[in-house]
C-alpha cells in the first residue's frame, strides 16, 4: 500500500509526498526500511521527537499531529491516535469488516464474562476467536498475553490473522484504557456488554468520572449496535437509550434474570430467564458474581444467534483460570487464587467464599506499585472486614518500596480489625498461611489469577501463584 491509500481512512488529513509502506511501527528504536512510523503525544512521551531516528533507519513515511522538518512523506492527522487505529484496520485489510465482534467493558468481569461468550457461540457450532487479559485465541492458536486490548498494529493484524482462519465471530475485552486511547475504534459491535463500574486505574484517569466516560464510549450508535447492561450496577442508567438495549440483573427488575436452584464452593445450578426464554445452567465458577457474568454472557450470545442448547453447554463448559479458581484441599481447608485487585473484586469473592466457610476465611494479598494508590487502604478495610484473617503481602510493586505499599493497606486495615500479619515476600507469605491453614478454612490468594509474574523494579521474574501452592503441599 501507499501512504496516499491512508487519506481516506482519516477525517481531516492532510498529505505531503507519497511513499511505498511495507510495515507499520510504533518504536523507533524498531523502525525498519519502508515502514510507516506513528508520532502522537502518549500519556508520558511525544512520538513527534523520535521521527527523526525513525527515518534514519529507514522509515518510508510518517503519520504526526504536526508537520515536521524530516524529510521523508508526512500525512498530518488531527489525531494521531485515532489515526494509527484506522490505518492499522485499512493496512492489514479491514479485518472488523468480515466478522461478528462482541465487545466487553466493565471494572470487573471482562475476562470470565467474554470467555462465556466465546464458549457458547463455539458451541452453537460458530468459529470463534478471543481476545483479552489471557492473551488470545482462534482455532488451534495461542497468542501469550500482552495487554487486555492490544495495541493497534497488533490488534488489527491479530484480527486479520483471525479471519484469514476463517473467525466468524470474535469476543473482545475492550478496557477503559482502550476506548480512552482509541485502540479499537474502526470496530463496531454487534453487541457490547457492560458488567459494572467500581474503582480501579484512577492512576490514569484521575476521577470515577473520566474512568466512567471513557467505558461510556463503546455504548453509542457509532460504537456498538445492541448493549447488555447491567442493571444492578446504577451506572447502567447512563449507558440505556443510547442503543437497543437489554437489562440484566439478580437484584433489580430487568428483562433477563436467574432463579438461583442451588450452590456450593465449586459452582451453582439456576434457571436463566431470557425475556421468558427459559435456560438451565450449570455455571462451574464459584460466586453468585459468576452467575452475573453467566447472564450477560447469555444475553450477548443470544443476540448473536446463540439458542438455549448453546447458551447451557457454553456455559457449563467455561472454565477461566486464576478466577476463583479452585486450586486444592489442604489440612481440611480450600484454597482458592483470584484475579481480584480492585476493592469490588476483593469483597465480591471474599462474600462468595463466605458464604460456604465452614472454619476461617482467611485473604492473602497485597496491592500493585505505580498504580492507583488510593485504593489500597480501601482494599485493606474489605479484607478486614469480610475475612477473619490475612496476609498482606508483595504484589508487583514495580518500582515502588513493597514496605510502603503494605504499609498503606494497613491504614485501611487496622481501624476495623488487628487480624493480619505482614510478609513481604509471596512465596514466603503463601508458605505462612498453608501453615496455618485448618480444617473447614477457606484461603483466598488474590490479586495475580493467571499472572505467570512478579514485576519489581522494570523485571518480570517467573512466578505463578497457583504453581508456588501445588509445590509447597507437594501436589
Amino acid at each position: 500500500m501507499r501512504l496516499s491509500d491512508f487519506l481516506c481512512e482519516v477525517r481531516g488529513g492532510k498529505i505531503y509526498g507519497d511513499a511505498e509502506i511495507g510495515g507499520l511501527c510504533t518504536d523507533s528504536r524498531v523502525a525498519g526500511k519502508g515502514d510507516l512510523f506513528f508520532c502522537f503525544c502518549g500519556t508520558h512521551e511525544d512520538g513527534h521527537k523520535y521521527a527523526s531516528e525513525a527515518a534514519e533507519r529507514g522509515a518510508a513515511a510518517l503519520v504526526c499531529e504536526r508537520r515536521l522538518p524530516v524529510g521523508i512523506p508526512q500525512l498530518v492527522v488531527p489525531d494521531g491516535r485515532e489515526g494509527m487505529a484506522r490505518i492499522a484496520a485499512a493496512f492489514f485489510g479491514h479485518p472488523e469488516r468480515t466478522m461478528q465482534f462482541a465487545g466487553v467493558t466493565g471494572t470487573n468481569g471482562k475476562t470470565t464474562t467474554a470467555t462465556m461468550i466465546a464458549e457458547i457461540m463455539a458451541a452453537a457450532g460458530r468459529k470463534v476467536g478471543l481476545v483479552g487479559t489471557p492473551g488470545a485465541r482462534y482455532g488451534n492458536v495461542v497468542v501469550p498475553p500482552s495487554l487486555t486490548t492490544p495495541d493497534p498494529v497488533c490488534l488489527f493484524s491479530l484480527l486479520a490473522d483471525m479471519a484469514d482462519a476463517g473467525t466468524e465471530i470474535a469476543v473482545l475485552e475492550v478496557s477503559a484504557h482502550a476506548l480512552a486511547l482509541k485502540k479499537e475504534v474502526p470496530i463496531l459491535y454487534d453487541v457490547a456488554v457492560f458488567t459494572n463500574l467500581t474503582r480501579d486505574h484512577l492512576d490514569f484517569f484521575g476521577n470515577m468520572q473520566a474512568y466512567g466516560a471513557a467505558k461510556k464510549l463503546l455504548f453509542s450508535s457509532a460504537r456498538a449496535k445492541f448493549s447488555v447492561l447491567n442493571a444492578d450496577d446504577p451506572f447502567s442508567a447512563e449507558l440505556s437509550g443510547r442503543t437497543p438495549c437489554i437489562t440484566y440483573g439478580l437484584e433489580t427488575p430487568a428483562d433477563a434474570f436467574a432463579v438461583l436452584e442451588r450452590e456450593d464452593l465449586r459452582g451453582c445450578r439456576a434457571v436463566l430467564n431470557l425475556e421468558d426464554e427459559l435456560c438451565e445452567v450449570t455455571v462451574p465458577l464459584t460466586g453468585r458474581h459468576n452467575l452475573l457474568n453467566a447472564l450477560a454472557a447469555a444475553c450477548a450470545a443470544r443476540r448473536l444467534g446463540a439458542d438455549a442448547e448453546a447458551i447451557a453447554r457454553g456455559i457449563g463448559n467455561t472454565r477461566v483460570e486464576g478466577r476463583l479458581e479452585w486450586v486444592a484441599n489442604y489440612r481440611g481447608g480450600d484454597i482458592f487464587v483470584d484475579f481480584a485487585h480492585t476493592p469490588d473484586g476483593l469483597l465480591k469473592s471474599l462474600r462468595a467464599l463466605r458464604e460456604h466457610c465452614g472454619g476461617r476465611l482467611i485473604a492473602l494479598f497485597g496491592c500493585g506499585g505505580n498504580r492507583d494508590a488510593g485504593k489500597r487502604p480501601k482494599m485493606g478495610e474489605v479484607a478486614a472486614s469480610c475475612a477473619d484473617f490475612s496476609v498482606l503481602t508483595s504484589d508487583n510493586p514495580r518500582y515502588e518500596d513493597p514496605v510502603s505499599i503494605i504499609s498503606e493497606i494497613e491504614a485501611g486495615y487496622r481501624p476495623v480489625s488487628r487480624q493480619y500479619v505482614v510478609v513481604e515476600e509471596r512465596e514466603k507469605a503463601i508458605r505462612y498461611a498453608l501453615d496455618h491453614l485448618c480444617e473447614g478454612d477457606v484461603l483466598l490468594v488474590a490479586g495475580k489469577g493467571a499472572e505467570k509474574y512478579q514485576e519489581i523494579m522494570g523485571i518480570k521474574y517467573d512466578y505463578d501463584d497457583k504453581a508456588v501452592i501445588k509445590s509447597l503441599i507437594g501436589n
